[in-house]
């Protein structure tokens, strides 16, 4: 990364939204297996391999440099005085020195912001665990990355055989700088290109680009936005009738007397989950089988994310049933959608989001599954026409909004307005596809990857899961002054999908069940 890459208006919100209660990374809790004869020092070789790969993937070595005054979005730059020591860690492990110990101080580290003065990320190697086990926690800020993009740097981390693969030397690149004489050329150049063309849909829709003088002082960061600006409008024109389209059919469907049912099961209750968190974390990691859920997605004519919405409902239900606070209006669900185009590898937040009942009000798991898959349909139907107007807005740049931002969101936290606010969402669940394949890193077989996610006011419960080889493994992450052992949920999961496949087994099945 050897030039500065300004961050876009979504990454950098995960910047500006940050305080010391809500902090913005995400990471995973990775459970290795060494083999039965291994003698090596598993940390060494593992910080060697990073090392070595850092190269595929830039974003590793990029530190924030921030705009003058904070006038403007901040920019990656290459740190110069980067050191992998100062990013990866040997972890302690206290007796007994099992998972449950490990996901109690992975909970606790997640709680902890990242130093942005350095390259935003860490992972902590812990050694020592029963069954020949080696637990690695991972953390890296939500500006950097996003689960797409994710994979990416899962794919350079792993190999598919124990032993590493060679991934190559990196190759030198010159930096470019451009004189002003350059920058006035090309913007002349720019200049005529968007008035031969104004009205070109096809050229507007593909933007221009326009000159950067690439500098951090004051004078060239008012310039750089002023180009940014000229781009975004040309860009906005060409995607006028698009807009236009969108709007008209959330419009029709907001009329339509058939979408009002809809509408009103993405109205969220209040519950005790919905409240403002505190800046500790509890965290705790389950796994069912992959095929197992499929198999039930199936029987019941939906998708893998509705079996994985059903089971987190379960799993609510019956935790705030225990608690006497379970509401009687359905909770629902704040469900990430990835606007990422297939074979997108870039390292940013490519990410759209909709809400979704999850039917916490029916006790039967099979009508409960068979709801979340009509509900789920209905909610895909209304944010559909959305997607298209979130590339528009996921890169406007206002100068002065950085410093801004941050006000409003430490004011937000300290207010405690998630308590009075009625909530957008009751809970957080997002499903990450990952990979069939036996992964191994530095020589030893990748067992689990639980994914540790984000815990925000006012959305105290995360629930992501990934998947991984003919697994899904849970993730379930929640502010520590709401549910103070998460644990307790990851208990129920198991038999919550056990009564969930029992709802949906075949007649002959239950038969040769009961005798």
């Amino acid at each position: 990364m050897s030039d500065a890459r300004k961050l876009s208006s979504m990454d950098a919100s995960f910047l500006y939204l940050e305080t010391p209660e809500m902090p913005m990374h995400v990471g995973s809790m990775a459970i290795f297996r060494l083999p039965e004869d291994y003698k090596g020092d598993f940390f060494e070789e593992f910080k060697a391999m990073i090392a070595s790969r850092l190269h595929v993937a830039p974003i590793l070595k990029a530190r924030l440099e921030k705009a003058p005054l904070d006038i403007d979005h901040p920019s990656w730059v290459e740190d110069d005085q980067f050191d992998i020591d100062r990013h990866i860690f040997r972890g302690s492990l206290p007796a007994p020195h099992d998972r449950a110990t490990l996901e109690r101080i992975v909970g606790w580290m997640h709680a902890k912001l990242l130093n942005r003065a350095r390259p935003l990320w860490e992972f902590y190697v812990f050694e020592g665990m029963k069954d020949n086990e080696i637990g690695l926690y991972s953390k890296m800020h939500h500006a950097c990355i996003d689960g797409g993009a994710g994979a990416a740097l899962t794919n350079m981390i792993y190999d598919v055989t124990p032993v590493p693969r060679d991934v190559g030397k990196p190759t030198a690149r010159a930096k470019v700088g451009q004189e002003p004489r350059d920058i006035a050329a090309n913007f002349i150049d720019s200049y005529q290109q968007l008035w031969r063309q104004p009205f070109d849909a096809s050229t507007a829709a593909k933007g221009i680009d326009l000159p950067r003088s690439g500098k951090s002082d004051l004078g060239s960061i008012l310039f750089d936005n002023a180009m940014f600006q000229i781009e975004s409008a040309v860009k906005f024109a060409g995607s006028i009738p698009t807009m236009l389209k969108s709007v008209s059919e959330v419009v029709g469907k907001i009329s339509d007397p058939k979408s009002r049912d809809s509408i009103a099961s993405m109205v969220s209750p209040s519950t005790i989950l919905n409240k403002t968190i505190s800046s500790e974390r509890s965290f705790a990691g389950v796994s069912i089988p992959l095929s197992q859920a499929k198999a039930v997605a199936k029987q019941a004519g939906g998708k893998l994310n509705d079996v994985v919405l059903a089971i987190s409902s379960g799993v609510v239900r019956r935790y705030l049933l225990e608690q006497g606070a379970l509401p009687v209006k359905s909770m629902t669900a704040a469900v990430p959608i990835s606007l990422r185009e297939e074979g997108n590898t870039d390292a940013n937040n490519q990410v759209f989001g909709m809400i979704c009942s999850i039917a916490t009000n029916v006790e039967d798991p099979k009508t409960r599954l068979e709801t979340i898959v009509a509900q789920s349909t209905k909610s895909k139907e209304m944010s559909h026409p959305l997607r298209a107007l979130m590339p528009q807005g996921s890169n406007i740049s206002m100068l002065g909004a950085p410093i801004l931002v941050q006000i409003l969101a430490l004011l937000y936290s300290r207010s405690n307005l998630s308590d009075v606010l009625p909530p957008s969402a009751n809970i957080t669940v997002s499903n990450v596809p990952g990979p069939r394949q036996t992964l191994y890193a530095a020589g030893a077989e990748l067992l689990h990857i639980f994914p540790v996610s984000i815990s925000t006011h006012g959305l105290a419960l995360n629930i992501t899961v990934q998947s991984y080889r003919d697994q899904l493994d849970f993730g379930f992450i929640a502010g520590a002054n709401i549910i103070p052992h998460v644990q307790v949920l990851c208990d129920m999961l198991p038999g919550e999908f056990a009564a969930l496949e029992a709802a949906f087994a075949p007649p002959a099945d239950l038969k040769s069940a009961a005798s």
